[in-house]
């Protein structure tokens, strides 16, 4: 009988005061979006096997929950809400004068080892920014993840911002199994390994390059191609537009940054607040992956975690948001018409109102009041 009263592995409950906080947090996180122009889209929770694994997106199947429709298709349950955005902008939006600026609260699933910040089940708001290629369009994004982790209450976090193409253009002459195994030792942050390959210097300095601005100048007596330096430029003009924002000091640049999905082609970034062992935040440019779909289009976007930002919060002191007042209605016997009217009433006036539904006492009625944290009674009799 136990197990009727546990949760599945790796998902968890929300109780009512954390269920407020979470609401309120996403509802000021969707406010901030619609403010420069974002429209919400809902897709489905899940979706044909085949299209979750484009773009790369194979060496996620392991990690993904599937099951079988009564054609046989095998689906799966969505892992991040990237791939679907792409698939509905491609399919039912193509027809939209460009750009497209999606944005979704849902939850997502992914099969991985329960430990904190990496559950089975959780909760991302986020944008997808289609049709536009520049600086300018990856600058928006950016600094509306900043903007989204302040208006959630965090105050100390830091994006760590990098470039892609920059490794790429390094790795540009190396076999493909190389390149991978750079990628993979790299994204691990694996110095030892990385030292103990036989690869140009240059490649070895890649996970170093953090900071400030002066790490792009460091980059730049590396660079000794045209794609790393365009990756460079890219950077510095995305940075010159955050500083514009009034973003720029929440920015530190990690030329390192490797994020674990394939299809990112251009700028990517991350969030990280103290205490937290695990980014908030992330996203990037990803050219290529509505072409998989049938319409090249240029893309770039981020997703927030909502569980995580609450943990976050946690650690930073932010206190829980206030769930709204509430009147505790009661009422003697014979008045309970009076009752439903007068609760009409005050939820006409905007009012939280929360009625005795049998008779009380006065007494008993105070008491239900201060149990139930209402902060105001009304009694009829």
């Amino acid at each position: 009988m136990t197990g009727l009263l546990e949760t599945p592995y790796g998902t968890q409950d929300f109780l009512p005061a954390e269920a407020a906080t979470k609401r309120i947090t996403e509802q000021k996180i969707f406010e901030l979006f619609a403010s420069f122009g974002y429209e919400e889209v809902v897709t489905p929770a899940m979706e044909y096997l085949e299209t979750l694994t484009t773009s790369g997106g194979r060496a996620i199947e392991p990690h993904l929950f599937k099951m079988f429709d009564r054609n046989n298709r095998t689906l799966a349950l969505r892992h991040e809400m990237t791939t679907p955005i792409a698939r509905l902008a491609v399919s039912r939006l193509k027809d939209s004068p460009l750009p497209l600026k999606l944005s979704y609260n849902a939850n997502v699933f992914r099969f991985r080892n329960n430990q904190p910040g990496r559950q089975c089940e959780f909760y991302q708001a986020g944008v997808e920014l289609l049709g536009v290629s520049n600086a300018f369009a990856d600058a928006e994004i950016i600094a509306l993840a900043a903007q989204a982790l302040s208006v959630a209450g965090l105050e100390d976090f830091k994006i760590c911002l990098g470039q892609v193409a920059f490794a790429s253009g390094l790795m540009a002459n190396l076999p493909p199994d190389v390149q991978a195994q750079i990628k993979t030792v790299i994204e691990h942050h694996d110095i030892v390994a990385l030292n103990g390959l036989d690869i140009d210097s240059a490649l070895k300095k890649i996970p170093t390059l953090q900071g400030g601005r002066e790490v792009l100048n460091e980059a730049q007596t590396l660079a000794d191609n045209e794609r790393s330096r365009r990756a460079l430029d890219n950077l510095t003009s995305i940075y010159r537009l955050l500083e514009i924002y009034g973003v720029a000091d929440k920015i530190t640049f990690d030329l390192g940054l490797i994020r674990d999905f394939e299809y990112y082609t251009g700028m990517v970034f991350e969030a990280y607040s103290p205490g937290v062992g695990y980014s908030l935040a992330g996203g990037g440019r990803y050219d290529n992956m509505l072409q998989d779909f049938g319409a090249a289009c240029p893309a770039t976007g981020f997703a927030v975690g909502i569980e995580r930002i609450l943990d976050a919060r946690k650690f930073q002191g932010v206190e829980e948001s206030a769930r709204a007042k509430k009147f505790y209605l009661s009422f003697a016997a014979g008045q309970e018409v009076a009752a439903i009217r007068k609760a009409a009433e005050l939820r006409a006036a905007g009012k939280v109102v929360e009625v005795s539904l049998t008779p009380q006492r006065k007494a008993d009625a105070k008491k239900s009041c201060a149990e139930k944290f209402c902060t105001e009674l009304v009694y009829l009799e």
